[in-house]
């Protein structure tokens, strides 16, 4: 099997082929394919097709599944950022009870550069270092402008709704000053946090500290952050006339594109990239033998969803920085068990 069909995973109408796992990157069909420096310059790629203050999109092209998982859970659990990690109650007569209100709190992204925060350990004290101070002091009442028979709450109470921009960020030591340009905030207003009836009330003070997802789900920079192979599709024989608008309806919405070649109507890939892999093309006994469809097995199309705490650029850009870092402890380590300064057990198996 050529290397190009064994780099490929073959989409069936009842299975998918081509899948089996291997004990080590870079094998296929139980045959090794040799790791050199220079051969992997040559395919890897990084290529940016996306780019907007949330999202970005990219092709990580030229490396195994596993280098590819471990960016996306780097992305979901291992950047840090500052999040409400406690909540001082004063006083709560709403409906929602203080735990789950501590909860919904903890919930919203802090517009917060974390690198400019240090760690806080448990034994430590809070400073203007390592703490965000947030207060929320809200109480519920009847609008006296609305009408008798108002039924729009929004209009019949006055702070019947609390939303996340009735946080109010109490600058400590020189935070004013640090953050005088961009002062810190919720990075959504309208958050829904919970409401309240006239005569409830919430008093409450939230501290921010610097944490990873991997601690806690609130601390996680990205809403998703999500990879799938490169789907391809192959026209093995020419489908033309009616064959080719079937063809094109057998797919999403600008994958099959229709061309007109010497008066006769025919069946083009114009952008295999938004296929979905439905398989629908596949039960058409006309196509059959006329069309294959694969996924390249070492190009993935990663899409990343910033909480809008940390632009999505530099979130990859983090992220790789901290995979080169496990890289470099893992080298360090196996360097160490390879001169004998350490892995004795290993060495007895």
């Amino acid at each position: 099997m050529a290397l190009q069909d064994r780099n490929r995973v073959v989409v069936l109408e009842d299975r998918v082929e081509n899948i089996s796992g291997a004990e080590f990157p870079l094998s296929f069909d139980g045959k090794e394919v040799p790791f050199t420096l220079a051969s992997f310059k040559d395919t890897f790629d990084i290529k940016i097709i996306r780019v907007t203050p949330t999202d970005i999109e990219f092709d990580l092209i030229g490396v195994d599944a596993s280098i590819a998982n471990a960016l996306r859970r780097i992305l979901i659990a291992e950047i840090p950022t500052m999040a409400i990690e406690k909540v001082y109650m004063v006083n709560n007569t709403g409906i929602v009870q203080d735990e789950v209100l501590a909860h919904r709190l903890g919930l919203i992204p802090i517009k917060a550069d974390p690198d400019e925060f240090q760690w806080k350990r448990a034994d430590e004290q809070p400073t203007d270092q390592n703490t965000l101070v947030f207060r929320l002091d809200i109480t519920c009442a009847r609008n006296p402008e609305a009408a008798a028979d108002e039924t729009d709450n929004s209009v019949k109470y006055i702070n019947g709704s609390v939303y996340s921009g009735q946080l109010a960020w109490i600058p400590q030591g020189d935070q004013e000053t640090r953050f005088a340009a961009n002062p810190i905030r919720p990075v959504h207003d309208d958050i829904l946090v919970t409401k309240m009836r006239p005569g409830q009330q919430i008093v409450c003070e939230m501290h921010c500290e610097k944490g990873v997802g991997k601690d806690h789900a609130k601390f996680s920079p990205v809403s998703t952050a999500s990879y799938r192979l490169l789907p391809e599709i192959q026209i093995l024989e020419d489908i033309t006339g009616e064959d080719a608008e079937v063809f094109a309806q057998c797919f999403a919405p600008g994958v099959i594109e229709i061309v007109t070649e010497n008066g006769v109507k025919k069946a083009r890939v114009a952008n295999a990239r938004k296929d979905t892999v439905s398989r629908e093309v596949l039960r058409h006994k006309r196509f059959e033998g006329k069309v294959r469809l694969t996924r390249v097995r070492d190009h993935f199309i990663f899409s990343v969803e910033s909480t809008g705490i940390v632009a999505p650029e530099k979130l990859v850009s983090q992220a790789l920085d901290v995979l080169m870092e496990k890289c470099d402890i893992a080298k360090a380590a196996l360097a160490q068990a390879t001169n004998g300064g350490g892995g004795s057990e290993m060495d007895e198996e």
